[in-house]
This record gives structure tokens, sequence and C-alpha cells, in this order.
């Protein structure tokens, strides 16, 4: 089969694999029916890299696919299922695992980063890293659980009410989704900010009021200007401008670090955190929540639709992936065939 393989910094490579075999009697097997392309895999693909991955795994880790083949012991799915992948493997007994704050595992690890995923026909993973979702809602749009189960962790985390005014740094997928989600929550004002005209017309398609092009608006001052005092809440999609958030929240607001990039490092005031009574919250992949997205999916609450801005054959991944790079592209589809 044909696999999109991370071979070293910088370089991913096409190449012929073995279809993979079950190794346990709790794996199963499933037919790749779509996957994406994620920032975090642009970032795997930099040099010097972003993120780290494992070299010589397939990569990939947001994709949906069909149950071909289960293990002895599997019995939450059946064989001719539709599943969605949770990518986070946790070993269940360190002391996060054991608090119920597995995204924190000590022992983790994550399909499509440092194991084998989705850029192929086939992938074998625990049985109980995937989910049922009905065969009634489209692959392109199942693709986009993983991504959409981290946006609804983080959202807990602030609890947006109806009324409330958000700003949401960086309109890339992240940032369409935590606008969709924010808006059915009841946000008043969501004001999404973004140096690509591209993506803030997107940000207005899934539910945004207002978009800020830095480029050519004082975003502080068209913050201060739609609220008076600053923004309720404050997401960071981007990873690096958690001192831009605290120029935007309102005194005794949140902000929402959502972004990671570990090269970034603003300079941050403690005193006005203490000042202003600001929270700040850091959030991390999801945590027990893709029973709940399968739910917000199969109810079709969102316009995911609109968000799907290319399909690919996996043979083009290449290109899919410079288009990414361009900011040319919302969310990419690939099809491994």
């Amino acid at each position: 089969m044909l696999a999109g393989v991370f071979e070293k910094v910088g370089n991913l490579n096409l190449q012929e694999k073995e279809i993979p075999v079950l190794k346990s009697d709790l794996d199963v097997k499933i037919k790749v029916e779509a996957a994406s392309i994620c920032g975090t895999d642009i970032h795997i693909l930099a040099d010097p890299p972003g993120h780290p991955a494992t070299p010589g795994i397939v990569q990939g880790h947001e994709y949906v696919g069909k149950v071909v083949e289960i293990g002895k012991g599997v019995s939450n799915v059946s064989i001719g299922d539709r599943v969605i992948v949770d990518p986070t493997t946790t070993c269940g007994t360190c002391y996060y695992c054991q608090v119920g704050r597995q995204n924190l595992c000590k022992n983790a690890s994550t399909i499509g980063i440092f194991l084998d995923g989705g850029w192929a026909s086939y992938s074998v993973i625990p049985s109980k890293n995937i989910y049922k979702i009905s065969k009634k809602i489209a692959p392109e749009t199942a693709v986009l659980a993983e991504p959409l189960s981290c946006v609804i962790n983080g959202s807990e985390k602030v609890n947006v009410q109806p009324g409330d005014s958000v700003v949401i740094i960086g309109a890339g997928p992240m940032g369409q989704l935590f606008t969709q989600v924010l808006k059915a929550a009841g946000a008043a004002k969501i004001i999404c900010v973004d140096f690509s005209d591209y993506r803030l017309k997107y940000s207005k398609l899934s539910g945004a009021t207002h978009i800020v092009n830095p480029q050519s608006q004082d975003v502080e001052k068209v913050v201060k200007e739609l609220t008076e005092v600053g923004a309720d809440v404050v997401i960071d999609c981007v990873g690096s401008l958690f001192n831009q958030c605290m120029n935007l929240v309102c005194h005794g607001g949140q902000i929402l670090l959502v972004g990671m990039n570990e090269h970034a490092l603003p300079k941050i005031k403690q005193y006005d955190l203490a000042r202003n009574e600001v929270t700040v919250k850091g959030t991390f992949i999801q945590n027990n929540d893709f029973p709940k997205v399968v739910k917000i999916l199969e109810s079709n609450l969102l316009n995911l639709d609109d968000l799907i801005t290319h399909k690919i054959p996996l043979s083009k991944i290449h290109e899919g992936i410079e288009t990414m790079r361009k900011g040319e592209a919302i969310k990419i589809i690939v099809y491994p065939g």
C-alpha cells in the first residue's frame, strides 16, 4: 500500500509498505476512508521542526475509516463499523490517568506522530482508541473529530456564556472550530484576528461577528471599540501571542492558550495578571471528549462542510502540504485510496 512516511527532518516520503497486521487481541484494522493535514503535520515537516516525530512512521493523526478486522478481545466495535480515531495512546496507570487527566499521561504517545497513523490505506490501532460514528456522516466531516475534540476540551475550560465577547487569534482550522462552537454556545461578539484575508473570509462563514487583519487595522483599538473594556475571553490559537492577549482581555476575563510553539518566549508582566484578575488556562488535546464529539457530528450542529477547502489523493500529499504552508487552505482532505 502507498503510505506517507516521515523519514527525517523536513522530509516526507511516499513509499510502498506492507499492509499492517494485528499485533494484539485488542487491536483493530481499519481501511482508511479519509485523512487530513493538520497544522502539527506542517510543524513536524518544518526545518527546524516545530514538533517532534519518530522517523520511519506513517504520518497522519486525523482520520476515519471502516473496521475490516478485529482482535479476539475486541468488544466495542464490529467489522463494518465506521470509526473515528483518538490518536493519543495512554498507559492508564500513571498518576494523571488515575485521576482522570489522561491527556496529561506521563507515558502517552501519538498515532500518526510517534506511531504509524492514517496517511495509508490501512491502519492497525488499539480498539480503545476508536469510536463508532454513523455512516450517514460523510467521512470528510468525520475526519474533523480529532481537532473538534481538542476544541471542546478548551471550550469547557472557559465556559463561554450567552452574551459573552470573545477574541480568537488565528483563523486556521482550530480558530474556525472555536468560532463555530462558541457561536453555538451563545457568544454575542466573536472577533477573529488573522493576517490572512483568505482565512478571515471563512471566519465569517463560521459565525464571526467581526474580523480583523492586523496589517490594516489596530486590533486592540477595534476590540476596545466593540467591547468597551476588552473581551471576556481571548483565545490564542497561534501559540506565541500571550502578551497580545493581555492587551485584549477585560479585567476579570479569561485567556485560553491553545496553539503551541516551544520557540516562542513572549514577555509577560505578572503584575498585570494579578492586578487585573486575569485567569489564564492552557489546554492540551482532549480528555474523554470523543463521545461528545460523536453526538455533535451526528446532530449536524456545526457547519463543517465549509471548512473543507481541498480534496486530494495521497499521491498528491506534497502539494497539499505546500498549500497548507502558504496558508491557502483551511482543511485538506486526503484519500489514501
